[in-house]
Order: structure tokens, then C-alpha cells, then sequence
């Protein structure tokens, strides 16, 4: 055979092979269409939603100083546990006890003042008495009664006068007494020392804010503050079931129930400090807004520290053994809220029907009425399996 002839045959060859596959594909394409399916199950179906949060102190107390000085004695350490007026610290009492013997001398002399005016008086009085007899038997000038009995008027007055610089000295020598109690500060409750905020030696300044010595937490008792979008917080209320972990041990599962989702974000106070509206428009497309669902849990073995993150789950709704198909399967929803669905009958058929949802996941809707358990739906076309990447053509 001459080469012309050889490349004529593999012309041949080749064409033959081409309408060989073309053949194929149009009696393929002539054949029944395949389609994805899903079979109709029964299984229990749980609405949730997922959110981030943070574990708090359910009590949390920042025990500070209200008398300003130095920190001469630090009692505790961190991670100790205080009871209820236990000793936190003493600061510097030299001052306050200076200023409480000050008013307790101011005090004393008041009262010796008060004595001196009160035998005045007491004289002013006699005098007064005297000249008033004496007048009745006409044995004294006008003039001499009414100087007695302004004498009388004057010291009572200044016995009056001294009574309430005195009542007005206690409650300053009751005052010094207080601040001198201050210089001891001591827990106002039970708890674990979480945070040494003053060291032993370091000065205080009460006079503009009060400074804080340590924080103090009980931890037998956390609070989760959960992050809830503003596409699912109108979801969440009171009452429902939580679960959440933390990132520390994420297969243990601790259980709560929600007690409050806040009205308003925490942004809303950034809002207010600068004078912008929160519905305004600065931002509005870009900002997330999120919404605190709080919840406490018991926190017995201590395991739960502040400011853990935590992965939660609420339970919104559930059906059990519910009816459900896959969410790709419905179709169309009609005016009166029925979905269309494609079933695929015995004989390898399609047909449309009408079906009626109830719950529905991120992945599966419960079917209320129109299936029965075993039907298969249909989810789309399948692509063959069989057939190579770039068909027959080489391309």
C-alpha cells in the first residue's frame, strides 16, 4: 500500500469513529432524562442558631478605696478566696485619724462652751426672776427689769446657738470616724480575688475617682453574653434551650436557658457618646449590628473562666419525626403558600405536585402534607458520569 493510500484509510478511520460518537450522543440524548433524587425520611428536625459569645462573672466587683494615701498592706493575692468582710487592704490612716482627733477636740470645746453659757443662763434667769419681783412690789426701775430680761433672752439664745455647733461637731467627728474606717477596705462579698489592680506601697487619689485595689468575681456562677445577628435575634426569646461550648473543650456540651435578650445593642452607647443617631446612615450598609442573649450556668468544678469564648447553639424549634425533604427540592410557592415539588413515580416518570412545609433548616423542610415516606423527589438533572471531560469531539 502507497502512503497516499494509508493516509486515505486513517482519513476513513477517523471519520468513522467521529459519526460513531455522534450516533451515540443523539440516541443518549433520545434516551430517558437522569435526575438527582432524594428519598422522603423521617427524622427528627431542629431549628437553631449559631452565635459567639463570651463568659462573664456572674458577680463581678471592683473593690476600691474612698480615701486617698498610700497602700501600706496588701491581704490578699490573686486567685484567693475572700469571704465577706475579709481584710482587702489598709491604706495610710494618719490623716484620717488626725482629722478624727481634730473633731472630737473641736467637739470637747463646744461642750465646755456650752457649759459656761448654760451657768450664764441660768444666772441671766435668777437675775430676771429677781427683777420681775421686784417689780411687782415697785421696788425696782422699769429699765433694770427689762436689761435683765433681754439678759435672759441672750443667753438663751447663745445656749441654743452652741447646741447646734455642737450637734453639728458629732456629726463631723462621725464623719472623720468614717473616713477612718475607710482606710480598711474589706470584701463586700464572697468571692475569688481575679484581678490585683493597686500594689502594696502605691499612692492613691480618691479625690476624682475612686481608685480601684482588686476585682473581685464568684465564679460559681457564669453569665454568657451570646452575640446575636440581627438577621436571627427576632428568633430568640426567654426560655429557650441553649448549648455551647468552649474552644479549651469543645466536646464537652454545657447546657443553659436563655434569660434575656437585650432591647438594644451595645453600640447604641457609642451612638450616644457621639451624638449620632443609630439608624443613621454613617456606616449603615457596612456595620454588623448584634444583639446580647444572656444566660447564666453553673460553674461548680470551676472549669468556666471569665472572658472564655464559647460557641452556642439555641434551639428555636423542633419537630420529631418529622416528615422532611431536602431544601433543593422545592419548587415555586403558589398564593396560598403551597410548594411545588417534582416526585418521581415507579416507572422512572417525573410529576409535579403540591405540597404544604412547616419547619425549615439551613438544609432540610419538614413536610406537613402531600408526600409519604419511601417517594422520591427530584433535586435537578444529573450529569452522566460516563461521559469524559470534553466529550467525543477531543475538545
Amino acid at each position: 500500500m502507497s502512503k497516499r493510500n494509508g493516509v486515505v484509510v486513517a482519513a476513513l478511520v477517523a471519520a468513522g469513529v467521529l459519526v460513531a460518537g455522534c450516533v451515540w450522543l443523539l440516541a443518549r440524548s433520545a434516551a430517558a432524562p437522569q435526575y438527582a433524587t432524594a428519598a422522603v425520611t423521617t427524622a427528627d428536625l431542629r431549628q437553631t442558631v449559631l452565635a459567639v459569645g463570651r463568659l462573664r462573672a456572674k458577680e463581678l466587683v471592683a473593690v476600691g478605696a474612698q480615701v486617698s494615701g498610700q497602700v501600706q498592706h496588701l491581704h490578699v493575692a490573686l486567685g484567693q478566696q475572700v469571704k465577706a468582710g475579709d481584710l482587702i487592704a489598709e491604706v495610710d490612716a494618719q490623716p484620717q485619724q488626725v482629722a478624727l482627733s481634730n473633731a472630737r477636740a473641736a467637739l470637747a470645746s463646744l461642750q465646755a462652751q456650752l457649759a459656761a453659757r448654760e451657768a450664764a443662763r441660768l444666772q441671766a434667769q435668777l437675775g430676771y426672776q429677781r427683777e420681775q419681783t421686784l417689780l411687782r412690789g415697785e421696788a425696782t426701775a422699769q429699765a433694770t427689769y427689762e436689761a435683765a430680761k433681754a439678759a435672759l433672752v441672750t443667753a438663751q439664745a447663745e445656749v441654743r446657738s452652741l447646741g447646734a455647733q455642737i450637734e453639728q461637731a458629732r456629726l463631723q467627728v462621725e464623719t472623720a470616724r468614717i473616713n477612718l474606717g475607710y482606710t480598711r477596705i474589706v470584701a463586700p462579698m464572697d468571692g475569688m480575688v481575679v484581678a490585683v489592680v493597686t500594689k502594696q506601697g502605691q499612692t492613691l487619689n480618691a479625690f476624682q475617682t475612686t481608685p480601684n485595689i482588686v476585682m473581685l468575681a464568684k465564679l460559681d456562677v457564669m453569665t454568657v453574653r451570646a452575640e446575636i445577628s440581627e438577621a436571627d435575634v427576632h428568633k430568640i426569646a426567654p426560655g429557650q434551650a441553649v448549648t455551647f461550648t468552649t474552644l479549651g473543650q469543645p466536646g464537652v456540651a454545657h447546657q443553659a436557658t436563655v434569660e434575656l435578650v437585650e432591647p438594644a445593642p451595645e453600640s447604641i452607647v457609642n451612638d450616644v457618646g457621639t451624638g449620632t443617631s443609630p439608624s443613621g446612615n454613617e456606616g449603615a450598609a457596612t456595620r454588623a449590628v448584634y444583639y446580647n442573649a444572656l444566660f447564666d450556668v453553673a460553674n461548680p468544678d470551676g472549669q468556666l473562666r471569665p472572658s472564655m469564648t464559647v460557641q452556642v447553639t439555641i434551639l428555636v424549634d423542633e419537630a420529631l419525626q418529622a416528615l422532611q425533604v431536602p431544601n433543593a427540592a422545592l419548587g415555586a410557592r403558589d398564593a396560598d403558600g403551597w410548594y411545588s415539588v417534582r416526585v418521581r413515580d415507579a416507572a422512572g416518570g417525573v410529576a409535579s405536585r403540591q405540597i404544604r412545609i412547616g419547619l425549615q433548616t439551613h438544609s432540610q423542610t419538614q413536610v406537613l402534607e402531600g408526600l409519604a415516606p419511601g417517594e422520591e423527589v427530584v433535586l435537578g438533572e444529573a450529569v452522566p458520569s460516563d461521559v469524559p471531560v470534553g466529550g467525543l469531539l477531543g475538545f
